[in-house]
């Protein structure tokens, strides 16, 4: 029987409101998926030609970065993790990344809270996962200056300010020498997304 003939009995076709918190079961299990492959990263290297773009916000408590760099990307920026990288370390008790890149010849130390990431993308296989992150953290993680791995209310766009491209390869050149890849691209829907 299909739907159209289940709408034309009366029958609502339409999934109920879940009295579960599916959306942030599953985001916690995608984010797990990252982290694990960070942790494989950090203590493998990156095998193959598998890369990750990590976008995140860098308005977020805890983010620490050149400050040039924030002023260029004042809410968000991806970095790209393939060549040119170095220290990378998952700080599983504090919810923390940080990780060396070079940004005009000048090697720096990013820490991200986890909280704080909006996607994760691995082009290599097509693999591209987005999170949700709110418009403003929650005062507890403000205060203490630690972000939680938590599911926030609200999904943010990878986007960059006044249109610029806002990812950044390895040396902090936007887009130079390497391949600018939209995720969207990448995207897989999740159970109950739009197909």
């Amino acid at each position: 029987m299909s739907d159209d003939h289940d709408e034309e009995n009366g029958f609502d076709t339409a999934l109920p409101d879940s009295l579960m918190p599916y959306d942030s079961w599953i985001q916690d299990a995608y984010r797990q998926v990252m982290l694990r492959a960070l942790d494989h990263a950090a203590e493998h290297g990156l095998p193959g030609d598998h890369h990750f773009y990590l976008t995140f916000r860098t308005d977020w408590p805890g983010v620490e970065m050149p400050e040039h760099l924030r002023a260029q990307y004042p809410r968000e920026i991806t970095i790209v993790l393939q060549h040119q990288f170095w220290g990378l370390k998952v700080d599983h008790v504090h919810g923390v990344i940080s990780v060396g890149l070079s940004f005009g010849g000048i090697p720096s130390t990013l820490v991200i809270p986890v909280a704080a990431i909006s996607a994760f993308a691995d082009p290599h296989i097509r693999l591209a996962l987005s999170f949700t992150v709110p418009e403003q953290p929650p005062v507890a993680a403000a205060t203490e200056n630690v972000v939680p791995v938590q599911i926030p209310e609200t999904e943010a766009t990878a986007s960059a300010p006044d249109g610029e491209d806002s990812r950044a390869d390895g040396d902090g050149q936007k887009g130079e020498g390497s391949q600018v890849v939209s995720l969207a691209a990448f995207r897989k829907r999740g159970p109950g997304g739009p197909g």
